[in-house]
Parts: structure tokens; sequence; C-alpha cells
């Protein structure tokens, strides 16, 4: 099984990079891993939300094939704790052979067209976090899930 974080745009904040790396690093040590980055919709400023959110999703579904699991990262998706992710997860990575493709939308959200095509959607919280951030957010929890899973120390409760 492999899993694939799959983003729109590349990530501008130094910050938010360089923990990625890190996050992305000890992931690979459980499974395997990678980061996909569908380019920016360009000229954008001239479009509508919607045109940029369909343009957007259009290349986001060329990004994933018909036997992914596609799960949005969404703020209207339902919400875990960190270690009812974790048992979620463990019974996503039975799957026979599909990768589990996580995607993270542009700051519009996500067009109908992608919506219609995951097969689950994930909120990290209830509140709002910059698309970018959420990257970061994610792989933090993602990598704590693995360590749950392994039982290993990394998570307290």
């Amino acid at each position: 099984m492999k899993i694939v974080l799959l983003q729109t745009g590349k990530t501008t904040e130094r910050y938010i990079a360089e923990g990625m790396e890190i996050f992305s690093a000890r992931i690979k040590k459980y499974t395997r891993f990678e980061i996909l980055t569908v380019p920016d919709v360009k000229n954008s400023r001239s479009m509508t939300v919607f045109e940029q959110k369909d343009k957007e999703g259009k290349k986001i579904l060329r990004s994933v094939t018909k036997d992914d699991y596609l799960v949005l990262l969404d703020e209207r998706g339902k919400e875990f704790r960190t270690f009812e992710l974790a048992e979620w997860l463990e019974k996503r990575l039975m799957l026979p052979g599909k990768r589990i493709v996580f995607i993270i939308g542009g700051p519009w959200g996500f067009s109908e067209e992608v919506c219609s095509s995951a097969d689950f959607r994930l909120s990290l919280s209830r509140m709002t976090f910059p698309h970018q951030m959420v990257r970061l957010l994610f792989l933090e929890q993602l990598y704590r899930a693995f360590t749950i899973i392994k039982g290993e120390p990394y998570h307290h409760e």
C-alpha cells in the first residue's frame, strides 16, 4: 500500500516546507509515501472562483487513478481523535493494491467533480487553516497515526 499526499501549488513558506520534509522522512520509515504537487492554476485573477476550482479539479483528477482511494481533507469532513485516525488508517491499509491519496485543495476548496470522486472526507478541525498549513498539520498527524499503529511512544494518551 502506498500513501500519497496530493497538494495544489508549491509550498512557499520555508518553515512549512522544512517541517514537511521532516515528517515525510519519518512517514517513509513506515510505508511507501510520496508528495505530489499539482501546479497552481495560471492567470487565476481573471477567473471566477468556480472556474478556478474547476480547472484545479481537472488537474487533480488527472493525477489520480480509478483504483485510488481518494480522501479529501475538507473542513466539512469527518473529524477523528488521533487514535481514531490511526484505527481508520490501519483498516484502509488493508485495501488490496490501492493507493490512499489524501488531497489538499487550493484556497477555494474542491470542485464538485473532485468531491463526487472522493471516497472519504476527513477534517483536521472545524477551524479554518491556510491550505499550506494544513499540509504540515496533516503530515504530523499521519506520522503520529503510524506511531500509534506500531505501538511506539510518540503519542501520549
